[in-house]
């Protein structure tokens, strides 16, 4: 029988980059779509309009309507008789019914969006975060890919310094 020699440290790197890598490739795609609409949520792209009705408590102060419909930037318009108009909608003083229209994308985008967002207080956050940790891993498992003395590894280490200059520049933008 013939003896197996020691893998070495960076086999063992090489086999986890590779395979943590394909295990993540359908929420990366996921994650950079989402990342990618989210750039343009301060305009209406592939958003459609929505109709919300709530009832809501009567004679809601105006200063506390734009926090219980959790609108940002809310501003009431004007008010006729018992019927507060705010941007897309109206608040009725007696009856406690609020009636306005938002824009929201469609089911599948608005739950990767909701899932590329997530804070600790959602259920997925455990998910979410063990996906960032095992994407720091594949960015620092790369440096493993190659013997540091050949041509390769200079060749990473030269766009991996390229790479940090960028990211500094857009951070201090």
């Amino acid at each position: 029988m013939g003896s197996e020699g020691k893998k070495s440290f960076n086999y063992y790197m090489r086999i986890l980059h590779r395979d943590i890598g394909f295990f993540l490739i359908g929420l990366t795609v996921i994650y950079s779509l989402s990342g990618i609409v989210l750039i343009f949520r301060d305009t209406d792209l592939l958003r459609h309009e929505v109709i919300i009705e709530k009832e809501l408590s009567p004679n809601i102060e105006e200063s506390e309507l734009g926090k219980l419909l959790h609108k940002r930037d809310f501003e009431v318009l004007k008010t006729e008789g018992d019927i507060v108009y705010f941007q897309d909608g109206t608040y009725n003083k007696v009856t406690g019914a609020a009636k306005y229209t938002e824009k929201e994308f469609p089911f599948f985008l608005k739950k990767i969006n909701d899932l590329h967002r997530a804070n600790s207080k959602n259920v997925v956050h455990w998910f979410t975060t063990i996906y960032g940790i095992l994407l720091f891993f594949l960015a620092i498992s790369s440096f493993w890919m190659f013997n540091a003395k050949t041509k390769a590894f200079r060749r990473g280490i030269y766009f991996a310094s390229i790479g940090l200059v960028v990211a500094l520049i857009l951070f201090l933008l």
